[in-house]
């Protein structure tokens, strides 16, 4: 096993982070719809079972979490796997459309690589992290924003209006 100067395991041999990528790779990508390239994994066979189906991609989301916050994975990093697992955990609670979501959303395997893309400390994070997270809580922040408007702007057209 190759190792850093520091001490610690070169990440394309860490035990962990293989584990991870092969369990990554059956959830998203095990199989391949025939003449596309288009891939799915266990998640969306497992997804069709009613009520536990849809936690295997979070309770998998978790571990690759864990794993990022022990390997000291830089905090917008870990903002922007949260943000992939919580909207995959959200599509996934829709049924139907949780399983199709599955095989275009998918999170742990977005996931499983910007672990690997920080597996060595002293990585810094992309630019494009920060514009991530940054452009998600500003989508959310918008959204949460729409009805409070639109309550506003109905209270305002009532009491405009003449009795």
């Amino acid at each position: 096993m190759a190792r850093w100067p520091d001490g610690g395991v070169s990440p394309a041999e860490d035990p962990h982070l293989e584990r991870l990528r092969r369990w990554s790779h059956l959830l998203d990508q095990a199989f391949r719809v025939p003449g596309t390239n288009i891939r799915f994994g266990w998640d969306v066979i497992v997804g069709l079972v009613p009520g536990i189906g849809d936690l295997s991609s979070p309770v998998f989301g978790m571990f690759l979490l864990v794993q990022a916050y022990r390997m000291r994975v830089p905090r917008v990093v870990q903002a922007r796997m949260v943000i992939n697992a919580v909207v995959d955990a959200l599509l996934g609670v829709v049924p139907g459309l949780g399983n199709v979501a599955d095989v275009f959303w998918k999170a742990n395997t977005w996931n499983m690589r910007l672990l690997d893309r920080h597996a060595r400390p002293g990585v810094p994070h992309a630019p494009m992290d920060s514009v991530f997270v940054w452009g998600f809580l500003l989508v959310l922040l918008a959204a949460a924003a729409v009805p409070v408007l639109v309550l506003v702007w109905l209270a305002t057209w009532v009491y405009a209006r003449p009795l």
